[in-house]
């Protein structure tokens, strides 16, 4: 199971430790979604799922000021703070929570974290990353590159020129996401978004040349640290026996952790462009996007050409 530590999460989400003697680097973190525990505060602990980050917004801080007794709030925090698996709570807006609180936080071992932002606003950016830490991953053997704004992952077997055409779209203003490993997270249904692993993050393997940082070589503009996967260009060696595509009116899919993505298999001869064949896939792609087909407009013309020579032939008889 994907998880992510809490150490991960204060640095990430620039939370201040309310209780630093707690240790908090083995603490993990499996799921995205967040939990305000206001109806537990009133007992209630049907459905409770304390595995989830717990978060402190105004309404809840301002019931436990005011509306639990302080005969009965020894005994209520330990409930709630007692739930199996609870990895922090986190208040919000800098509030602060009360000596109780913080006493029983301690005698059960969950840290008691601190935010300046508004509920709303941290509850949206914690669960947006969040699920992209913990969304399911795979790597795979490619190259990234955002082109137009699209994703376009460009594959084949090693040594095919996947990174020169990458040099070369760089060298023309688009932008490296990631050389060789390609990490892939299914974000959504419809979503995979491809980032670099840390070790070969801004590198660029060329053979013969060796090792090249991008950014050092290209400026900040010349990177990027995650793109949305939209097209796959996958690079093959020519087969004169093999037919290809030469109208595009039925589109090819590739699958990564369930989802589909278009593919288009091109190629390789010398004298071919990769560097422009990608970018006017990357443009074409956002043509169909967008509602526009090249190829459903020239068989459009074509079956409007044939009618009318039809009529016409008709109208001579």
């Amino acid at each position: 199971m994907a998880s992510v530590s809490l150490d991960k999460v204060i640095e990430h989400l620039n939370l201040t430790n309310l209780t630093p003697e707690i240790p908090t680097e083995k603490i993990k973190i499996t799921q995205p979604d967040i939990n305000r525990p206001a109806l537990q505060m009133a007992g209630f602990f049907e459905f409770f799922d304390a595995t989830r980050l717990q978060i402190i917004g105004f309404v809840e801080y301002y019931y436990m000021k005011e509306k639990i007794d302080d005969d009965n709030r020894h005994e209520i925090y330990t409930q709630l703070l007692s739930s199996e698996g609870m990895p922090a709570v986190i208040f919000c807006r800098d509030l602060e929570p009360d000596a109780t609180f913080i006493q029983c936080a301690k005698e059960q071992g969950v840290p008691l974290l601190s935010t300046r932002d508004i509920t709303s606003k941290f509850m949206a950016e914690a669960i947006k990353w969040l699920s992209d830490e913990l969304a399911p991953c795979i790597t795979v053997h490619g190259v990234l590159v955002d082109v137009y704004g699209e994703g376009v992952l460009i594959t084949g077997e090693s040594g095919i020129g996947k990174s020169e055409a990458a040099l070369e779209l760089i060298k023309r203003g688009h932008r490296l996401v990631t050389d060789d490993a390609v990490e892939i997270r299914r974000i959504s249904d419809d979503t995979l978004i491809g980032s670099s692993p840390d070790i070969t993050k801004n590198f660029i393997e060329l053979r013969g040349i060796g090792i090249v940082d991008v950014k050092a070589l290209f400026g900040a503009s010349s990177v990027k640290d995650s793109q949305e996967i939209d097209l796959v260009i996958k690079l093959e060696d020519w087969d004169k026996e093999k037919e290809y595509d030469r109208l595009g009116l039925e589109e090819d899919y590739i699958e990564y952790l369930g989802n589909k993505v278009v593919c288009h298999n091109i190629p390789i001869r010398p004298g071919r462009n990769l560097a422009v064949i990608c970018e006017t896939a990357a443009a074409d792609h956002r043509q169909k996007k967008a509602g526009y087909s090249a190829a459903k407009e020239l068989y459009a013309r074509f079956q409007n050409s044939m009618a009318k020579r039809v009529e016409e032939e008709k109208d001579e008889q």
